[in-house]
């Protein structure tokens, strides 16, 4: 079982049926013990997402939004990313996902290439500046 927010905690408690003060009173126990930690999993989350998924920091605001985390708490965990750290990313998504694309076009690989970055969740600015750096890259198949 992965680690869960309160939220998702107290959505699986309603789905089985829970009343509504008897789950209160556990979740509200298991966050005192320790148990129930928001910030810890929001933290956790953001960095094995960024760094395992290469999510960029609006993806990763959506999937902490849909399980269940405070604005504030997300904001904090998100704020912990280096924005440098999220371009070295996206170019490292870039360079692997070019190389499968060598007999391709280069409008064709921009193209696909874009929509990886932006389902990911990067800006387009941010996407089309790294796709071309790496595409003028000689050493990298694909490159000039």
């Amino acid at each position: 079982m992965s680690p869960k927010s309160r939220a998702q905690l107290a959505d699986a408690l309603v789905a089985k049926g829970v009343p509504d003060e008897a789950a209160k009173a556990v979740l509200d126990r298991y966050t005192e013990v320790g148990l129930i930690d928001d910030v810890a999993f929001a933290q956790a989350w953001v960095s094995t997402r960024h760094t395992g998924r290469g999510l960029a920091t609006r993806a990763l605001a959506l999937e902490l939004h849909r399980k269940g985390i405070d604005k504030d708490i997300a904001g904090a965990a998100l704020a912990t990313l280096d924005p440098d750290a999220e371009e070295g990313a996206a170019r490292v998504l870039v360079e692997r996902k070019l190389r499968s694309m060598r007999t391709l076009a280069p409008e064709v690989a921009t193209r696909r290439l874009a929509g990886m970055l932006a389902r990911k969740g990067y800006a387009s600015d941010v996407a089309f500046r790294v796709i071309r750096e790496v595409m003028r890259d000689p050493r990298l198949p694909g490159g000039e």
